[in-house]
């Protein structure tokens, strides 16, 4: 399975944007996804997932003002973004988890999103 994240850019604060990750394989519904972040000089942190359900899970930082989603005929997830946040700004990255795997078994490249104040 290969992962294309993009979407990310130049953003002023309050502002919005959509990530997307593109799947490749025939198995993209049976995944759980995920968008973690990581920005210059800290670790990588979960941002928000979404089960084969479709059922969604957030950080606390992000919770109200993003959304994840998918689509599953597109084997596409999306991350929308809105009130951006000067601390928002990290290189964001998609993944994917089989089921029945302990932890994330695939990740995207990255996408970069820079968030001005």
């Amino acid at each position: 399975v290969q992962l294309q994240a993009s979407g990310g850019g130049l953003v002023q604060a309050g502002g919005s944007l959509r990530l997307s990750c593109a799947a490749s394989g025939r198995a993209f519904s049976s995944y759980f996804m995920g968008w973690f972040r990581q920005a210059p000089g800290k670790e990588r942190e979960f941002v928000a997932r979404i089960w084969s359900s479709g059922t969604t899970l957030y950080a606390d930082s992000v919770k109200g003002r993003f959304t994840i989603s998918r689509d599953n005929a597109k084997n596409t997830a999306h991350l929308q973004m809105s009130s951006l946040k000067p601390e928002d700004t990290a290189v964001y990255y998609c993944a994917a988890q089989r089921a029945g795997s302990p932890g994330y078994d695939y990740w995207g490249q990255g996408t970069q999103v820079t968030v001005s104040s």
